[in-house]
């Protein structure tokens, strides 16, 4: 994975190692509101991140590994350990694949020890590493012929300091949707939040039959009134039914998803035992294309949520929803306005537009101007305090175009519309760091 890919997002941060085609590579990233990255140590086999967490200050440190599957590179791996144990001193927590075992009841055919096992339980001893006890399940790959060789090659290490100062953690292993490793997780706690106002998801949009059915609410709804009275009702409308339809037919994206890996490890739990007959595997097989399904649309929500595309285009966020050509028309008209017919401002003389620009610049909006405006928007765009996205109205348009356009014609002719349609959120982002005042130190979106 190309580290490249993660972005920054508004909370995100992250360090790497890169993965050597398809083996290797690791992969740590955090949310800043939790932990706060003091130091950090790459090597060929580990990257380590020594971190203060926010809430209590406590310093410790995490190791992320990708266990070689050599003698002579999995001793660079404990060098590597060994160096970052004696640079540091805090409390330790060291996961990851070390593609080998610690003990002879760590892989489904029980052999002989191997001097790769007595190595790595002497340098856990030398560590001081403490195993935790590993919930959900004894082993964490599976593979060979007909999947039938299974082991624990995963597993999170930790200092007695560390314990001391993480009570109640527990590691379990995971469902298994993709990959021939399960993955782990060890747990301790959490950032509470508080409830959420309505906000659409541009998830749905990937369910089949959920343009006809915004369609049809949309065209069942009949509303009298001004143009953006009749637009504003139904979008009231829209938001009421879709949090009806969310709660009763779509349901909880989590729940969803945890009841597709709860049959993805149904059948890896009875391949374990024995080998899967055709329409078993079968089934296995949609099970996964389910789960997928259902993690494919989480990705989309995830998304939608961060702030990683507002980060980046900074100041160019506040004029995503015009394009150039409805720019051409409506900025002049404020310029002109503000300047008067001398062009003249503070004493400095600016270009003046034709009578001819300025007469165009009052013709009424077209379909064409604000269609290419609206297809201009990005999709995942945070939405305005009505919840609904760019990705809705791009959606939606051959059956919303009709209110939209008449509200344009009617706010055209008035110069005027109803106030929650024009509501927005103002926001100052500090511009430097350490601001204390408002005057210079901020910027508005």
């Amino acid at each position: 994975m190309d580290g490249e890919s993660l972005g920054v997002g508004r909370f995100l941060d992250w360090r790497t190692i890169e993965a050597a085609g398809a083996a290797g590579g690791v992969l740590i990233c955090w949310d800043k509101r939790s932990l706060e990255l003091l130091e950090w140590e790459e090597g060929q086999f580990s990257i380590s991140c020594k971190f203060r967490t926010v809430e209590n200050g406590i310093i410790w440190v995490f190791t992320g590994v990708y266990g070689p599957f050599t003698k002579e590179d999995r001793e660079c791996l404990w060098e590597e350990l060994g160096a970052i144990r004696g640079l540091w001193g805090e409390p330790w927590c060291v996961g990851g694949d070390f593609s080998v075992i610690l003990s002879q009841g760590e892989r489904s055919r029980q052999g002989r020890i191997t001097p790769a096992m007595r190595r790595f339980a002497q340098v856990m001893d030398d560590l001081e590493l403490i195993d935790l006890p590993l919930q959900g399940g004894s082993f964490t790959w599976s593979g060979g012929f007909q999947n039938q060789a299974w082991a624990r090659l995963d597993r999170f290490m930790v200092s007695p300091n560390w314990l001391d100062q993480f009570r109640n953690v527990t590691q379990k292993r995971l469902s298994r949707p993709i990959s021939d490793h399960f993955p782990i997780i060890i747990e301790g706690g959490g950032i509470r939040r508080g409830p959420s106002p309505f906000r659409f998801e541009n998830m749905w949009l990937k369910v089949e039959g959920f343009k006809d059915l915004l369609r049809s609410w949309w065209q069942g709804m009949s509303v009298s009134g001004r143009a953006s009275y009749k637009l504003a009702t139904k979008l009231k409308g829209i938001k009421q039914k879709l949090k009806v339809w969310n709660r009763e037919v779509f349901g909880n994206l989590e729940s969803n998803k945890m009841a597709a890996l709860q049959q993805v490890d149904y059948w890896d739990q009875v391949e374990s035992e024995r080998g899967l007959i055709e329409e078993e595997l079968s089934r296995k097989k949609e099970a996964k294309e389910d789960y997928a399904k259902w993690v494919k649309l989480e990705e989309i929500h995830w998304r939608q949520l961060s702030r990683e595309l507002w980060l980046r285009e900074g100041d160019r966020n506040t004029g995503g929803a015009r394009s150039e050509e409805w720019n051409s028309r409506c900025f002049p008209t404020v310029i002109n306005g503000r300047l008067g017919v001398e062009g003249r401002y503070r004493g400095l003389d600016l270009n003046q537009i034709s009578q001819q620009e300025a007469d165009t610049l009052e013709l009424p909006f077209t379909e064409e101007e604000v269609h290419s405006a609206l297809m201009d928007m990005n999709g995942d765009k945070a939405p305005g305090p009505d919840g609904f996205t760019g990705a809705f109205w791009q959606f939606c348009w051959e059956f919303v175009k009709e209110e939209v356009l008449e509200m344009f014609k009617d706010f055209h002719e008035r110069k005027a519309f109803l106030k929650s349609l024009n509501t927005t959120f103002l926001v100052l982002i500090p511009k430097k760091g350490g601001a204390e005042e408002l005057g210079t130190s901020g910027r508005s979106v």
